[in-house]
């Protein structure tokens, strides 16, 4: 049994802060609700059954296992928390303004509370939440304040916030899970680059001297090597600059429209990773135009925010072509299938989801379903990385032994003979 603080609403609209023990935050949550309260922040403070040392433990693994993600100069949890937080307050009927300075004063000294108080001013003064919103632009995109547009309009912003904060929670979990896959294979492929640097600069280089000094004919292979080892030796400290210049350079490139097209289309085509690139690019465009649009977006200015938040070059340019192709009268699904950029069972989903009036639905499932391919296949690299990387690890220092040996063995068989 755990034991939790919780700020709350009763039905007056007064913040309510006490205590509760509960089994977990959701039975927590809900013996609060059971109170005649609306939580708006639940906080474990103890869990009992743990020593001090334990509870210091668990803090300091979760602390160096969560990957947080920033927007705008925010965390985008700590928005989605606002975001859920906002939907619960307007649920119980709270007014805008009441429901936004409750929020306002339990946040942080930060961005986002500051943003918050800005809103507040804004809606004061005469402005819609919409429109306050979209002063905010590097803390709410057009994605969240069309949604919120919508919701105004419908008169059932509860509802489409409780939406968004679906949206922002599964797209999170999403790049969560990408990166958390990620950081294994990235630091074998660290550690090994190292290795491989180090036996270059440090190793090599030794047994070049030997080799000068007994003035014996070297092999191609040890040639070839050496030659290498001193260029990097003598040049090392321009690598930084050789590598910061490659990433402005490419930078530079994306600026061109037809560059950048060219580039994300040949991402795509990356063995393994291109599948992964492509699966979860499609996924957050089918589930974004699928939240738009199920909270009252018409269908071409969702079609407009999805291509914005895509990060890619074709997919981008696939959602133009169906925003004009639906803008002339035609369908979503043919413009979809001749861009090639999803499988054509996606194309016979949306085909039929359109046929059938649950585009919405549709559109979930195949984010849904891409989501769950993203994951194995993510879970397939990181298994394959760790063969591949010891194969090709074993093989450089493999090459380097017998190209370093090769003279010795060619010095002991003159001598012999």
């Amino acid at each position: 049994m755990s034991l939790y603080q919780y700020y709350a609403v009763n039905n007056t609209g007064k913040q309510v802060k006490d205590k509760i023990e509960a089994l977990s935050s959701e039975e927590a949550i809900s013996k609060i609700r059971g109170l005649g309260y609306f939580p708006t922040r639940v906080k474990e403070i103890n869990v009992r059954g743990k020593s001090s040392e334990q509870q210091g433990t668990a803090t300091r693994k979760k602390k160096f296992g969560e990957i947080n993600i920033s927007v705008g100069g925010i965390k985008s949890k700590h928005l989605t928390l606002f975001t859920r937080q906002l939907s619960t307050l307007q649920d119980a009927g709270l007014p805008i303004i009441r429901s936004l300075q409750i929020l306002t004063a339990q946040l942080k000294k930060g961005t986002l509370k500051r943003t918050a108080q800005k809103v507040i001013e804004s809606i004061e003064g005469g402005s819609t939440f919409a429109g306050a919103l979209a002063k905010h632009p590097r803390v709410f995109d057009k994605l969240y304040v069309n949604i919120v547009k919508a919701g105004e309009v419908s008169g059932s912003l509860d509802i489409i916030l409780r939406r968004l904060a679906d949206f922002r929670e599964k797209m999170e979990r999403l790049v969560r899970k990408i990166i958390t896959a990620m950081i294994y294979p990235s630091v074998v492929v660290v550690v090994a680059t190292l290795i491989l640097i180090g036996l270059m600069i440090f190793v090599v280089p030794s047994f070049a001297k030997i080799f000068d000094e007994l003035g014996l004919d070297l092999p191609a292979p040890t040639r070839m090597l050496i030659n290498f080892s001193t260029l990097l030796k003598t040049n090392w400290m321009y690598l930084p600059a050789v590598l910061i210049g490659i990433f402005v350079f490419y930078k530079l490139v994306r600026i061109i429209k037809k560059v950048r097209l060219l580039i994300d289309r040949a991402k795509f085509k990356i063995p393994i990773f291109g599948a992964i690139i492509n699966k979860s690019t499609v996924s957050r465009f089918t589930r974004t135009l699928a939240t738009l649009t199920s909270s009252g977006v018409p269908i071409l200015d969702a079609l407009i925010n999805s291509k914005d938040t895509t990060g890619n070059a074709a997919v981008a340019h696939a959602i133009q072509n169906i925003h004009d192709s639906i803008r002339s009268g035609e369908t979503i699904a043919k413009p979809l299938r001749e861009s090639k950029i999803c499988s054509e069972i996606v194309v016979n989903m949306v085909e039929v989801g359109e046929e059938t009036g649950e585009l919405e639905k549709m559109l979930t499932k195949v984010a849904d379903n891409y989501d769950d391919e993203v994951d194995r296949a993510v879970e397939g690299l990181v298994s394959l990385i760790e063969p591949v990387m010891i194969v090709f690890l074993g093989g450089s220092v493999g090459f380097i032994v017998i190209a370093m040996f090769l003279p010795l063995v060619k010095l002991m068989q003159s001598i012999g003979g």
